[in-house]
């Protein structure tokens, strides 16, 4: 059952359309065309981890309510898998939102509450940091030295390598090198915004 928060009784005013229009501006994309269909949320394979379903998150945003959409948990547990902008009758870019969200927690000191997800985004952006692409065995790792939680899943990494479903080396990709530079643009952007990645 899904640990999901009340149902959303808000309004926003004028005032508040300021955060909708800094998201729209760095998602590119047009929240306020959100109808509320609900298929984003219905697609979401991991809508079963969020506090608020994704048209919740999309929802917030077009009232202007900053600090409920940042202070979620929601837009961590995102695996920007991008099934939420691609069954979008609307054609918003859901998980550029959550991206741009994610961008704007950071820069505001707003941080994951579950200390394990922000362990996570890490473990996975220094695996695509590197290799150009995640790689699972040093993302289990990672994240298990994060966390200190060595052995909790031992058993199933042993039957994930067993069966060849997670590739001991990592696989470089040919674009290394681009996405190299996509990172040094960013921790630049980040530090002239002040937010220390």
């Amino acid at each position: 059952m899904p640990n999901l928060k009340s149902p959303l009784l808000v309004s926003g005013g004028p005032e508040k359309r300021v955060f909708l229009g800094e998201v729209d501006a760095m998602a590119a994309t047009h929240v306020a065309a959100c109808y509320q269909c609900g298929k984003c949320s219905g697609g979401c394979p991991l809508s079963f981890a969020m506090d608020y379903q994704p048209r919740q998150i999309m929802r917030l945003v077009q009232m202007g309510l900053a600090d409920e959409a940042l202070a979620s948990n929601t837009i961590w547990v995102c695996a920007t898998c991008y099934t939420c902008t691609s069954r979008c009758p609307r054609d918003i870019d859901i998980a550029g939102v959550m991206d741009a969200l994610r961008f704007m927690a950071r820069r505001r000191g707003f941080r994951p509450g579950d200390r394990n997800v922000g362990v996570f985004h890490r473990s996975f952006l220094n695996g695509v940091k590197r290799f150009g692409r995640s790689h699972e065995l040093m993302l289990f790792v990672e994240y298990k030295l994060g966390t200190m939680r060595l052995t909790e899943d031992l058993p199933l990494g042993a039957k994930m390598l067993a069966k060849n479903k997670m590739a001991i080396l990592p696989e470089i990709t040919k674009g290394r090198a681009e996405i190299a530079a996509l990172f040094r643009e960013s921790a630049r952007g980040a530090e002239k915004g002040g937010d220390k990645l």
